[in-house]
């Protein structure tokens, strides 16, 4: 197979290639199935790379049973031996490690090779999740459902989790992939309705839940302190939002004593708690709060 010319072509290089190095470009989208791209080098021009990878799922999909069971099990199990030892592919590697699957506590891990031993003795294939959707815990969670499934249910949900990391794995070796719907977004306003104005200079946290509520002392994912709008950057973007509950920790009563409308030491509200999930990984998610010295509101805005 050629070296490709280009570390990340466009789709009309792609269209315009030999089938070799068509080939070395999107080989590795489809884990250990490079044979994929082989077969979609021969469908070319493609007006779209949105038509250029349903065509490469559709190949997958129109496999024999045995064989699309077979493309499965190429995949590695998540947070499995291969993601402690190092020895997945580099799509795989990346996405697991995002996570920190590949460096677990030794009790976490048991669990999931318990859960990974049950489901490949329940449905003869590995569990396959796309993980640029999903916090640990959620996914977890979603593990633990999908052992009650159905296999047929579970070839199908097996086939469209690869349909949702391909499309990743494609956005990322093609320059111009033009694919919508790659990534959420996550923004805060807190309005002092005491005042009448926006909230400029309150500190404020995002957490990811993981276990009990409230979240304690976990580190936060994001710290921001909000402008003259009330406003800060995007808290979460682009990227996919991944699934899972979070906390906003808005430290309202530090505010409320810089600002002089509480002048002691222990106001009524110190540190407001917003709980919420995420369920959309490309969804735009806007939590605003509205707070008095003594009372808040929160809601999922637009």
């Amino acid at each position: 197979m050629t070296v490709p010319a280009f570390t990340r072509p466009t789709l009309a290089q792609l269209n315009a290639c030999d089938d070799a190095t068509f080939t070395a470009c999107l080989g590795p989208v489809f884990e250990h199935a490079p044979w994929v791209a082989e077969q979609a080098a021969r469908l070319r021009p493609f007006a779209s790379v949105e038509a250029l990878h349903g065509a490469m799922v559709g190949l997958v999909a129109a496999l024999p049973e045995a064989a699309r069971v077979a493309l499965f099990a190429g995949h590695p199990d998540l947070a499995g031996p291969a993601a402690r030892d190092g020895t997945m592919t580099a799509e795989s590697t990346g996405e697991q490690s995002a996570l920190g699957l590949d460096r677990l506590p030794d009790a976490e891990a048991q669990r999931w090779d318990a859960l990974n031993a049950a489901y490949r003795a329940r449905f003869g294939f590995p569990f396959i999740l796309c993980a640029r959707h999903y916090g640990r815990a959620a996914m977890l969670e979603v593990f633990e459902q999908r052992l009650a499934a159905s296999r047929e249910e579970e070839l199908a949900m097996a086939l469209g989790e690869i349909a949702r990391i391909t499309r990743y794995r494609i956005a990322d070796r093609v320059a111009d992939h033009g694919l919508p719907d790659l990534a959420g977004r996550l923004t805060t306003h807190v309005l002092d309705t005491s005042r009448g104005r926006p909230a400029e200079g309150m500190r404020l946290a995002l957490h990811e839940v993981s276990g009990a509520l409230p979240c304690g002392t976990t580190q936060p994912l994001v710290e921001a302190v909000t402008d003259a709008h009330g406003q800060t950057e995007p808290l979460l973007s682009g990227a996919p939002l991944r699934i899972g509950r979070y906390e906003l920790r808005f430290h309202v009563g530090e505010y409320f004593r810089r600002t002089g409308a509480v002048d002691r030491g222990f106001g009524f509200l110190d540190v407001v708690p917003v709980v919420f999930c995420i369920d959309e990984p490309t969804g735009d998610y806007h939590v605003p709060l509205t707070v008095t010295p003594f009372a808040y509101a929160a809601y999922r805005g637009q």
